[in-house]
């Protein structure tokens, strides 16, 4: 056995022994652990070092390299944690690094979303866009630009995260960037200076008709609270509130929590934790929505998750909000994460989500396989078998599997003319295409010589159409053209407005608005009477 190995071997023993210490620390909270108890770990411990031992001296290559982390990272750890549940999982370096970022909402780079496309045979990486306001968009990096070389290396056959590592680094650093650009006959060089990349969770935020304002949430980060409260103040006397959590995976609890108590009463309970080694915490509206009465509609999906359920149900629960979309994902145990030695982490699960009605969030993973818990989501649920909660006002909500929108609304399905022209990027690069002879302006809209020019690109690109795959389509296709031209004519939130102003679930749920005002004015009348009950109940004299 190799140096290495016996290393990595020494290594995750001490990773399990740290384990199995703290699965004692809990087990001495509920209960002692038994004598039989630790003799089977320290069973199990001899078994896995003997296994790895007779693979690390038989197996028909050599351990060598990463493969000793790959065996450890990517194999026994997940392994181990996934007899679990489906959430506890371990952090290996990269992860870990990548887990904080994304909470903090913020890192040091260049600023750019880069994407790999094989051009002629080669992987390159492209610019999708830079980031308003930072290193790459002051330079003047555009969308589509292809990014030739890092520094005087090139960026040929890499990945996204090789290039997106060369790109960050320390703040006030200087990076070099060589990139070919449709139009220009020789490559383009720019000198970056990296710098503090923000990265909101709440990426676009505007007044999506006269009076309704709308917020995209992407995640639950350090920042998210602020950013919710910011957007909403900046909209001023609002009609109504559109919240879209499509997408959002979840993250940071108490950032979930700052959420709800912008919209819900003092007091009111947000979620509540509870699990086996630990006492129930309570979080509830500690502030509260300082009397702002607007009614509010909440987008949903299959892949809303986690803190993005837990704003859902407790607005759903206290009759605040109206949920409108797909059931979402079930993600209702809560991982507490560990640092571990070498930069790595474990998030276990500690806790249990639960709504203010007392539903459980997570969906029930016994006998599901991981592939089905995690990507077949579109059986239909037996709502007979789940737990029955009510709302403030006495509505029925069902419990143990996401949270049930009270109006389902089904995404649009590609064709397979439409799946076609994405897995193209036939819109991205038109726009670099048509900008290159082309200037618009905010008032531009797709009309018949735009769609004309469009054809014609298909044909030069070898994607094949009829006027009849067009027409079937063709709002979705203009919209497409309109917002990709307007991201890189006007940056990425210009694009992503045109998008939403197009977007069928957005537009559906916007209908429900009024029906989501009846909600709020019978909760307000609710908690009016319930008070009304409190003061005139027996006074002592």
């Amino acid at each position: 056995m190799s140096p290495r190995a016996r290393r990595t071997a020494f290594s995750l023993v001490l990773f399990f022994t740290a384990c199995g210490l703290a699965g004692m620390v809990v087990s001495q909270r509920v209960g002692a652990q038994s004598a039989g108890d630790e003799s089977q770990f320290r069973d199990s411990l001899k078994s896995f070092t003997s296994v790895y031992n007779l693979v690390a001296e038989n197996y028909a290559e050599p351990l060598n390299a990463d493969m000793p982390d790959k065996t450890i990272y990517d194999g026994a750890i997940p392994g181990m944690l996934h007899t679990l549940d489906p959430h506890s999982s371990f952090y290996d370096p990269k992860a870990y690094a990548k887990m904080r970022e994304d909470q903090h909402g913020k890192y040091y780079g260049v600023g750019m979303t880069i994407q790999p496309q094989f051009i002629a045979g080669t992987q390159k990486i492209v610019v999708v866009f830079p980031y308003e306001g930072t290193p790459s968009y002051k330079a003047g990096i555009h969308p589509g630009d292809i990014i030739i070389s890092v520094d005087g290396k090139s960026t040929d056959n890499m990945n996204s995260e090789q290039v997106a590592n060369l790109l960050k680094g320390p703040k006030g650093t200087h990076v070099s960037l060589s990139v070919a650009r449709e139009g220009s006959a020789a490559p383009l060089t720019f000198d970056l200076v990296r710098d503090e990349i923000p990265h909101p969770s709440v990426d676009l935020s505007y007044e999506i008709r006269p009076g309704i304002g709308y917020i995209h949430i992407t995640q639950f980060q350090e920042t998210t609270g602020r950013e919710v409260s910011d957007a909403v103040n900046a909209f001023g006397n609002l009609k109504g509130l559109l919240i879209d959590l499509r997408g959002n995976p979840g993250g940071v609890l108490v950032e979930a929590v700052a959420v709800c108590d912008k919209f819900l009463r003092r007091g009111q309970v947000i979620v509540s934790q509870r699990g086996r080694a630990f006492p129930e915490q309570v979080y509830r509206a500690t502030h509260g929505d300082g009397r702002q009465d607007f009614p509010i509609v909440v987008l949903v999906s299959h892949s809303t998750a986690s803190a993005a359920e837990i704003v859902s149900g407790a607005l759903q629960d206290h009759d605040r909000a109206l949920i409108v979309g797909e059931t979402t994902f079930g993600k209702g145990l809560v991982q507490s994460v560990y640092p571990l030695s070498d930069d790595t982490g474990l998030a276990l699960t500690t806790y249990h989500y639960y709504t203010p009605s007392g539903r459980l969030i997570q969906r029930n993973y016994n006998g599901v396989s991981l592939y089905d818990y995690y990507y077949n989501h579109d059986q239909p649920q037996d709502l007979k078998n789940r737990e029955v909660k009510q709302t403030d006002s006495g509505r029925t909500v069902y419990g143990g599997g996401g949270i049930t929108p009270d109006v389902k609304i089904d995404p649009p399905k590609s064709n397979h003319f439409q799946d076609v022209l994405a897995a193209h990027y036939v819109f991205f690069n038109f726009s670099k295409h048509y900008l290159v002879n082309h200037s618009i302006t905010k008032d531009f809209q797709v009309d018949d010589k735009v769609l004309a020019d469009f054809k014609q690109f298909l044909t030069a690109q070898q994607v094949a159409y009829t006027d009849q795959d067009i027409a079937g389509v063709l709002d979705w296709v203009k919209a497409n053209i309109k917002a990709e031209l307007f991201t890189s004519a006007f940056g990425e939130q210009q694009g992503m407005r045109v998008r939403a102003n197009w977007d069928p679930m957005i537009n559906k749920a916007l209908e429900y608005m009024p029906q989501a005002a009846s909600l709020e004015e019978t909760a307000l009348r609710d908690a009016a009477a319930r008070q009304a009950a409190k003061n005139s109940g027996p006074q002592a004299e």
